[in-house]
């Protein structure tokens, strides 16, 4: 399943001018450098350790936890959502992390790069539903993953609720790629991510198809990276993990 939303718009003379990247003025080494054990204490000390969010939010069930991350104005909460596992490893000391690209086949987001995941199946939760689609996707084996934390969760333009898990395994994992649905199973370190030149923003004029409560601006996130280019609700999640990384302030 992918979780990238349509394309930009066409018109860019909608296209504002975004400004620097937000780790662009710290130090080289913390950006060289990022391990999976800063990752967990970094998460640690944003609150986001667990399987899932802690404390409720509008209404009951498994997805009131998650629904209280979301921001004012956010759409009612759907009668169904889907999970993505976002998988992270470590070699040589530093903090990789997987994702795939789909299949141009599919129906729909042909060729785009996202995390594996898929929707939630009655009686799951968000962490079973990511690691039973992750094994589905691209083989992982979900004895191998142990849940550690969760980013914030967000709509897609169609209105589907997307739940982040961050699962750690201890080593590069085994993976199948089911050639119906992937293309191409990569991974990249964090300190990749956020090197000189992969990442970009763009701020675009209100579009108040892209609002949850009218117009207003919208950013897009972007990385450049293996060959690949990552947008959508799958940058703006690595953008996330990102900025916890290194300690810096993020905003749903």
């Amino acid at each position: 399943m992918s979780i990238d939303p349509s394309p930009p718009p066409s018109d860019h003379a909608r296209r504002l001018l975004a400004g620097p990247p937000p780790w662009a003025e710290l130090e080289d080494e913390l950006r060289h450098s990022i391990t999976l054990g800063g990752v967990l204490e970094a998460m640690g000390r944003v609150g986001q350790l667990g399987a899932s969010p802690s404390g409720s939010g509008p209404g009951e069930g498994p997805l009131a936890a998650w629904v209280g991350q979301l921001p004012e104005g956010a759409p009612e909460i759907p009668a169904t959502a889907s999970a993505v596992l976002v998988p992270l490893f470590e070699e040589d000391g530093q903090a990789r992390v997987l994702l795939t690209r789909r299949s141009t086949e599919l129906r729909t987001h042909r060729g785009q790069v996202s995390f594996p995941g898929g929707r939630i199946d009655p009686g799951e939760d968000a962490a079973a539903g990511a690691l039973r689609e992750a094994n589905e996707e691209v083989g992982i084996d979900p004895g191998v993953v142990d849940v550690v934390g969760w980013l914030h969760p967000l709509y897609t333009l169609n209105t589907t609720l997307i739940l982040p898990v961050v699962g750690m395994l201890s080593a590069r994992p085994e993976t199948r790629p089911n050639p119906g649905e992937v293309a191409r199973v990569f991974d990249v370190t964090l300190a990749e991510l956020v090197a000189d030149g992969v990442y970009r923003s763009d701020v675009w004029d209100p579009y108040e198809a892209w609002s949850l409560d009218g117009p207003q601006l919208r950013e897009l996130w972007f990385f450049d990276v293996e060959g690949e280019r990552v947008w959508g609700a799958t940058a703006r999640m690595l953008h996330e993990l990102a900025l916890i990384a290194l300690g810096l302030p993020f905003e749903p």
